[in-house]
């Protein structure tokens, strides 16, 4: 009787599961058909709102399963583009209202952005900012706005660009641990943080030269948009002469001081509506296109395959939040292998990772190169292994304000014996059958020999990393290696240096990857790759606990602002042989 409701117990429970599931699934076809089914149709009159007031990423990153409808984690920039773009040639959209506080996206993204809004305002449409406060990167995008608003009590953060980061040499003088370090080059800093207390001279040397040259870009386009002269808007930055609202209305970074009612009355005044009319505002979410990638519209039997590289560079397949070696890879062969695709656009976001999965897609970018076009987009950084898989490509294309360079490697192997003996009480013995069998090891000191093998090691890839460079550049190497020694450029630095070819966006690679092909005009469609996760195929792996946004959001509310300290512990942990990864976890702003 016992075993029997046993059994029984177990049926009911596995049903109970099988409904619960089946329950979600249906819940999630549901809310993706309403979804579907409730897009807003747009009005006659309308103004697009964009608040952007979610991280701006190369592709949009889908949020957790909500049953109840669909949410994004971020928004995707080409998604953003997009938009603005059909906004300037629908006749039911009027113009634009940014009303933007915190903006979350890298320079060279928000320079895109901005680039689009400056096309939109080619239609003779208007557009119009509202702030109650701005950030740096949010006031740089409304400065193309045709009036700007600002709250009487609002803030306007113009005051220049800084980097900020972390370092852990006290702590892990603390807890016992001693890193291991192998580099090459003066200026390949990414290692500084495990076994210093604060910048490095040629680190602060390299990080204010890329810096000064952002913000001297930023500076220009402002004075630029505003009408102001340059060396006046310099002085109000470097000086912080904003303090409150009055100041940027006098010193006309801002043309109105009002509150949100009165930013709609002036709208009404654009739209020709009467007093007690309402504004119809079109948020962007409700104008924002299909889901589906590819839907352009086009029935051309020519491709360009456009290649997503965002995150760190690691062996592998990865996953959706870095570049796995081996997906990477896949994806451009296939790009190569296919007869429909006439050209490929390697688009990259990132700050480099593992030296051997950077060579893994390198290899697959020159045997593209071979048989049809390959370009390189650099968005916000673009270095070190960012780097190692461009410089192969036929022409690189960077903005003015991308981070790139950083050509050079390192390798860190940390002992963590004075922990496990001094503070946990942990001894570890071993046994060998040769003198280096337990190489590599973390609870034992190096000897002079093991360490001298290992820096050999990463000079022999450093020297592959300058050789290869020098000739995806056709430059000499002596050349190419003064540039190098992990020194980080800014695009417009790396174009004088002949890093890069061309400054310009990602519109402009298209453009030239459409040209070395012999494609007449749009004659293509775009093809974006490697493929992502289906909505269904995200809401199953739900249920294997792996969860990885789930994770993060859990650990930052635990973690609070000790956070970043832990993402660079865990990028320490993961590091698995020599890395060829930007200095430092740069976050300008």
């Amino acid at each position: 009787m016992r075993q029997f409701l046993k059994f029984v117990l177990a049926t009911l429970v596995g049903l109970a599961l099988f409904a619960f599931v089946g329950f979600i699934i249906l819940a999630g076809i549901i809310g993706a058909a309403a979804s579907g089914a409730d897009k807003k149709e747009v009005a006659a009159n309308s103004v697009l709102e964009l608040k952007l007031d979610k991280p701006i990423t190369e592709r949009r990153q889908e949020a957790e399963f909500n049953p109840l409808g669909r949410g994004n984690a971020s928004i995707g920039l080409s998604n953003l583009k997009e938009v603005i773009k059909r906004a300037k040639t629908d006749g039911d959209i009027k113009g634009i209202l940014l009303n933007l506080d915190l903006v979350q996206g890298g320079m060279a993204s928000l320079e895109e952005v901005r680039n689009a809004l400056l096309d939109f305002k080619k239609s003779g449409k208007f557009i119009v900012a509202y702030h109650e406060t701005a950030s740096e990167k949010a006031y740089y995008l409304s400065s193309v706005a045709d009036q700007i608003y600002l709250h009487p009590q609002g803030l306007l953060e113009f005051n220049g660009l800084s980097a900020e980061v972390m370092f852990y040499k006290r702590l892990f003088d603390k807890a016992g641990i001693q890193p291991y370090i192998f580099r090459v080059g003066s200026f390949k800093s990414a290692v500084e943080p495990f076994m210093r207390e604060n910048f490095s001279d040629s680190a602060r040397y390299q990080t204010v030269s890329f810096l000064n040259s952002i913000n001297g870009h930023t500076i220009s386009k402002v004075a630029e948009a505003r009408k102001l002269e340059p060396g006046r808007v310099k002085v109000i930055s470097d000086s912080m002469l904003v303090h409150d609202a009055a100041d940027a209305l006098r010193l006309k970074l801002v043309t109105r001081l009002g509150y949100f009612d009165q930013v709609q009355d002036y709208l009404r005044g654009k739209l020709g509506l009467k007093e007690e009319k309402k504004v119809n505002l079109v948020s962007f979410g409700d104008y924002e296109d299909s889901d589906d990638d590819d839907k352009e519209g086009k029935t051309s039997g020519n491709r360009i395959a456009v290649i997503y590289a965002e995150g760190d560079i690691v062996s592998g397949k990865g996953d959706d939040e870095n570049i796995g070696g081996t997906k990477f890879a896949e994806a451009i062969r296939k790009a190569r292998l296919d007869d429909k695709v006439k050209a490929v656009v390697l688009r990259i976001n990132s700050p480099g990772g593992s030296s051997l999965a950077s060579d893994v897609i390198y290899r697959e970018v020159v045997l593209t190169k071979q048989v049809k076009p390959i370009i390189a987009s650099m968005s916000d950084v673009a270095a070190s292994g960012g780097y190692y898989i461009a410089m192969a490509c036929d022409t690189i294309v960077a903005h003015p304000n991308t981070i790139t360079g950083s050509i050079g490697v390192f390798g860190i192997l940390p002992n963590i014996q004075p922990l496990l003996a001094d503070k946990l009480g942990i001894t570890v013995d071993r046994v060998t059958t040769g003198k280096f069998s337990d190489i590599p090891t973390i609870t034992r000191p190096l000897t002079d020999y093991e360490k001298r093998t290992l820096q050999h090691q990463v000079d022999q890839i450093y020297e592959d990393f300058t050789t290869k460079a020098a000739k995806g550049r056709n430059m000499p190497v002596e050349r190419l290696r003064r540039l190098a020694s992990g020194r980080v450029w800014s695009g417009l630095e790396a174009k004088s240096n002949g890093l890069v070819d061309v400054l310009g966006d990602f519109d402009l690679a298209v453009e030239l990857a459409a040209r070395r092909a012999g494609i007449k005009g749009d004659d293509y469609r775009l093809q974006h790759l490697p493929r992502r996760k289906s909505a269904f195929e995200k809401l199953l792996s739900m249920f294997d606990g792996k969860s990885e946004e789930a994770k993060a959001k859990a650990l930052k509310a635990e973690l609070g602002p000790l956070y970043p300290a832990y993402q660079q512990y865990q990028q320490l942990m993961q590091m698995r042989g020599v890395q060829a990864r930007l200095p430092y976890t740069l976050e300008v702003h």
